[in-house]
């Protein structure tokens, strides 16, 4: 029997990719149209193609580290650990960023990333 965390149980990682889940839902039942129309479009640019969907999420979760979008630095990093990327790949990605990115980009991935790897990698993919 599977149970569902309330939120006080919740890791902040958890509840923040949960919260972002739900603001999406609350998104396709104010605007269906443009969010249906957002998600098909995330989806293609998403799926594998001459690029393979782990190369798209560790450049998603460049961009979003560089960009500082906490939301976007959980979920992508979710995203690459789900396609198969191990830490070493996504500390790699975190040196690129953090070379155009400098102090900021790091201090996001010293902090957030880490926390993410550590939590959702434990998990099965």
């Amino acid at each position: 029997m599977e149970h569902s965390q309330s939120n006080e149980h919740r890791s902040t990682i958890q509840q923040a990719l949960h919260d972002y889940k739900e603001g999406l839902g609350h998104f396709r039942e104010e605007m269906p149209e443009i969010a249906h129309k957002y998600v098909d479009f995330t989806e293609a640019c998403f799926a594998e193609g001459k690029l393979s969907k782990k190369d798209k999420q560790l450049i998603a979760l460049g961009i979003s580290i560089y960009a500082q979008d906490e939301y976007c630095i959980i979920y992508h990093t979710k995203g690459c650990l789900d396609e198969g990327c191990d830490r070493e790949e996504i500390l790699e990605l975190v040196s690129v960023t953090g070379a155009f990115g400098g102090g900021a980009a790091l201090s996001q991935a010293f902090t957030l990333v880490h926390e993410c790897v550590d939590e959702f990698g434990g998990q099965v993919h």
